[in-house]
């Protein structure tokens, strides 16, 4: 399949963008909350190594067709796809520093930082082009734009009033992540594979190519990590706040 030359321009700087974005505000997190200037500067160089790191290897992957495979072999996009989330998620759970910097930077901007996924409008477009199968396009395309779009809506609700919103972050964390899992199912149930089971006189081939396959193999690990990272966050807010009140409680 032919890959449009724009595809190439609109997913590399649309993740080039991404990154800077989460270094920029990464920095200016800590920088708010006074972290010391070598801490911050060790916290920020780590985080870049990792994510362009990743990147990297992501897009050496796709480029080299590893995440591309044939009707009828085993999809391969599984490893680039569950293996971040996997390290990832012990990461959040189980490192001291990560927790450190996961409070440290506020809810909101953990939120509003998915407007990107707002980028997703492209599986609209190359459907109208006739690059992808309707049935991936559409609910990954639409989900994507609707999370992105009221991401900047909830950050800001959350940030004039957490303790009345945070029902609703966790909401529309809930409802990110299940737009990822429909996207990821529709993806491996219309890309060519023993998993193929949709789309059969259009196959979801395009998704699998450079650059396109660094949505799943970077972007939608990436945006699960942080919805991870939010909830995490809602969590430890929630066990200080009973403690505060179980406190307040005991004192008088």
């Amino acid at each position: 399949m032919t890959v449009p030359a724009y595809l190439t321009i609109y997913v590399l700087a649309g993740i080039a963008a991404v990154i800077l974005t989460l270094l920029f505000g990464l920095h200016a997190a800590l920088a708010q909350a006074e972290w010391p200037a070598r801490d911050r500067i060790v916290v920020v160089w780590t985080a870049a190594l990792i994510l362009i790191g990743w990147f990297a290897l992501a897009a050496l992957l796709g480029a080299d067709g590893a995440f591309h495979v044939n009707a009828g072999q085993l999809p391969s996009i599984q490893y680039g796809l569950f293996l971040p989330i996997l390290v990832g998620a012990l990461l959040i759970w189980r490192s001291a520093t990560v927790r450190r910097v996961i409070e440290a930077v506020p809810q909101a901007w953990i939120v509003g930082i998915q407007l990107y996924r707002a980028l997703g409008v492209i599986f609209l477009i190359l459907y109208a082009n006739d690059k992808l199968p309707g049935l991936f396009a559409w609910p990954a395309g639409v989900g994507d734009v609707l999370v992105g779009v009221l991401a900047p809506v909830v950050a800001i609700a959350y940030a004039r009033a957490p303790r009345e919103n945070t029902d609703l972050v966790t909401a529309w964390n809930a409802f990110g992540i299940f737009d990822l899992v429909v996207a990821v199912g529709t993806g491996f149930a219309t890309s060519p594979s023993q998993l193929q089971l949709l789309a059969l006189d259009r196959p979801n081939e395009l998704v699998s190519l450079f650059p396109l396959v660094l949505v799943p193999a970077y972007l939608v690990p990436l945006s699960i990590l942080l919805h991870l990272a939010s909830l995490a966050k809602l969590r430890v807010r929630s066990v200080i706040g009973r403690r505060r009140e179980l406190d307040s409680a005991s004192a008088t």
